[in-house]
């Protein structure tokens, strides 16, 4: 799940990133190193090459390029934004991937916890309000079951920022969240993650084909986590553009008739 709180310290030694991670992320370094180890052996120079690993501390490899968010004409590299998304899913063999602690934040957990989160919303304008109890109402008779479950690695966080460009292809950063998953709960988190559109819609999910029960999935799963973003996004943040709550809004009550594309 997306955190808006710091998470981690992040140092540049030489070629090398030393990444200390905070007390409330129990378990963090050792999923980053898991991540980075297991890609190192089945999709090397996707990520950054592991280096050395404590419980609260992991020093890898340091990776140049530019975060996609902000890039201007980011959306040029939208193919090869998607071939890396691919690529991160498909790394690790399914013997292996069998292995994998499933990522934090996963299909019961996120439902659960939105659930509090609504059961405690304090109400913030009528439209808002109509989102919380609607998304609720949804959430109550969603029965997801297993059909179009693919699985697969997963970074466990759809931020932009975490996408770099280094002038040939997208590489990736940041696996604290990640562990097994599956294909149309990943990309969901990544379509409605705030910054794969609050400056122009990417439309990332146009470059995947999925089967029809992966699409019925991932349309759920999409309203899921737009209805996760509408918490998130409660307290406006220097981040985003104001009003970018007011949008979420809207973009979930729209998801739950129908989820773009």
């Amino acid at each position: 799940m997306a955190d808006l709180e710091n998470t981690h310290d992040v140092v540049v030694d030489g070629e090398n990133v030393v990444k200390r991670y905070v007390d409330h992320k129990p378990g963090a370094a050792e999923r980053e190193w898991r991540a980075l180890t297991l890609l190192d052996r089945y999709a090397p120079g996707l990520a950054p090459a592991p280096v050395s690993f404590d419980v609260e501390t992991v020093v890898m490899t340091r990776i140049h390029g530019v975060p996609l968010r902000g890039l201007p004409g980011r959306a040029t590299h939208v193919g090869a934004l998607a071939e890396a998304i691919g690529e991160l899913h498909a790394a690790v063999p399914p013997v292996v991937l069998d292995r994998v602690p499933v990522r934090p934040w996963y299909l019961d957990t996120l439902s659960e916890q939105l659930r509090k989160w609504a059961e405690s919303w304090p109400g913030k304008d009528p439209r808002a309000d109509r989102a919380v109890r609607e998304g609720l109402r949804w959430l109550d008779g969603w029965r997801p079951g297993e059909a179009g479950v693919t699985p697969v690695f997963g970074a466990g966080d759809g931020n932009l920022a975490n996408f770099l460009w280094d002038g040939g292809r997208v590489r990736i950063v940041d696996f604290e969240e990640s562990g097994r998953s599956d294909r149309a709960f990943e990309l969901s988190e990544i379509c409605e993650h705030v910054s794969m559109w609050v400056d122009g819609d990417l439309g990332v999910a146009h470059h995947f084909e999925l089967t029809p029960a992966e699409e019925r999935r991932m349309r759920e799963c999409r309203r899921l986590h737009a209805f996760m973003w509408l918490f998130l996004l409660s307290h406006e943040s220097p981040r985003n553009p104001p009003g970018t709550f007011a949008r979420q809004v809207e973009r979930f009550l729209t998801a739950l008739d129908t989820v773009r594309p």
